[in-house]
């Protein structure tokens, strides 16, 4: 059975920002990187600076990577 990436960044919504689920539950809207790490923080408990960004094992980019944030 394949395992899944613990954070999954959903596609830019047209008002802005990126869903963000963690283990299959909603952390909330992310904005940026900013307000990527705080969900980050507060849902798993770990630092930003010790997450790869693009490591595949731990997140999940759908509908564009780590620098595509739209504006609302």
């Amino acid at each position: 059975m394949p395992s899944h990436p613990p954070v999954i960044v959903h596609p830019p919504s047209p008002g802005g920002g990126r869903r963000v689920t963690v283990r299959g539950r909603i952390a909330g809207l992310a904005h940026g990187r900013g307000d990527l790490a705080g969900l980050l923080r507060t849902e798993l408990g770990l630092r930003a600076e010790v997450i790869d960004l693009q490591d595949p094992s731990v997140i999940e980019w759908r509908g564009g990577g780590a620098e595509t944030w739209p504006r609302p």
